[in-house]
């Protein structure tokens, strides 16, 4: 199922039972007439909370943005952590060290994506996986047999401040602990306001950020929401629903599980084949991508004149090539920006072509390779610290 997050869904809401999924620990903090929650990895967020969302974008590219996200971290612990690890997920993992994040992806035994998210090692046979959508602690139980490991949930529920301002944020919450010598996907267990909790350099927006992770109960949630937005108050961070985060997610080529890619792509496909360790032994699904395509089917999507948007149909003359899963404006561009998954690879790059919204209105649009800017990652990587001008409108 699609975790859409377009401007139309923001008003597609129905009413659900509240005790079936997890409420945010911060919800004292971030709660409003207005909200509009998403259901993600069995967790209620707020994707909407009736702000200007192109006010909190600038805010995120050229102050920071704390975000409450519904990633959901799953514990794997024991004397068989790595083999079982390299059994599930297609990235090697035995050389991982401690502290490190990898991006790592979970096959079905079909060769279609599962899961993607970050494998974090914690210690030599502890791990966490921070899980997109789906359920894969159910997934990591089915396949535990025969391996002595625990597959646990630490109930740790995760916090992103993203932005140029980050870096000196988390400086401050952590009394200096947490600077520049601290690497893109590097991670590790700090002070924050009296509390030890663990860190990392990651995101999902593709701008500089970190993501802290509560630890369950024993965490003060509240105590550290307050210690993180008065060290975060005198460099404008604000607090947004993730609807900046979607818009910024997509411009930087951050695909979406059950969204952007699923049980009937292959990596390949998706454009993940560098995380795809073919000759790390096996793996589920690594039989059945033997001698497939490894050529990309999914690009991005470009439109002067509207917005794409999920189900629109893509167009070569009167043939239907490919279909559109995510769009958004882009404020960076002055475009409608979106992905695309093709019926099959091709060169497909720099192609106009047709595309065909759900209003049934027709545009013309042009295919590019990802992410529409800053291809380098200079941005999130602390290279590039330009801070971006909002253009006047």
């Amino acid at each position: 199922m699609s975790n859409l997050q377009e401007a139309s869904d923001l008003e597609n809401n129905v009413s659900i039972s509240a005790r079936r999924f997890e409420d945010s620990p911060y919800l004292a903090r971030t709660d409003s007439p207005k909200m509009v929650r998403g259901v993600y990895a069995g967790r209620y967020f707020p994707i909407y909370l009736g702000e200007d969302p192109i006010d909190k974008y600038w805010c995120l590219r050229q102050k920071a943005v704390i975000f409450d996200v519904p990633e959901k971290p799953v514990e794997i612990s024991g004397p068989d952590a790595v083999p079982f690890l390299e059994k599930v997920l297609a990235r090697k993992i035995a050389t991982m060290t401690e502290g490190r994040g990898y991006y790592a992806i979970a096959c079905t035994p079909q060769g279609g994506v599962f899961m993607d998210g970050v494998l974090f090692r914690i210690a030599e046979n502890r791990f966490w996986y921070v899980q997109a959508d789906g359920p894969f602690e159910t997934w990591l139980l089915a396949h535990s047999g025969g391996y002595d490991v625990t597959i646990s949930d630490p109930h740790s529920r995760v916090l992103q401040i993203q932005g140029p301002a980050s870096l000196a944020i988390m400086s401050k919450a952590s009394g200096g602990a947490i600077d520049e010598t601290m690497k893109y996907f590097r991670s590790g267990y700090f002070d924050l306001g009296g509390q030890s909790l663990y860190v990392s350099r990651t995101g999902f927006t593709n701008e500089l950020g970190f993501e802290i992770y509560s630890d369950g109960e024993n965490t003060d949630h509240l105590a550290l929401w307050d210690h993180l937005m008065a060290c975060g108050e005198p460099h404008g961070l604000e607090f947004s629903s993730t609807r900046a985060l979607t818009i910024r997610r997509i411009e930087g080529g951050i695909l979406g599980n059950l969204t952007d890619i699923d049980t009937t792509m292959t990596p390949f496909e998706a454009g993940l084949a560098p995380f795809i360790n073919m000759d790390k032994g096996d793996f589920i699904g690594r039989d059945a991508l033997v001698g497939k395509d490894t050529r990309t089917c999914l690009f991005g999507i470009t439109c002067a004149t509207d917005t794409p948007a999920a189900g629109s149909l893509v167009m070569d003359g009167d043939a239907v090539v490919g279909r559109v899963t995510a769009g958004v404006p882009s404020p960076t561009l002055g475009l409608g920006v979106g992905y695309v998954v093709f019926k099959s690879p091709g060169n497909w790059v720099d192609r106009k072509l047709s595309m065909y919204l759900p209003d049934g209105s027709t545009h013309e649009s042009n295919i590019v390779d990802l992410p529409f800017f800053d291809r380098e990652k200079n941005i999130v990587r602390g290279v590039d610290k330009t801070i971006p001008e909002r253009p006047i409108t």
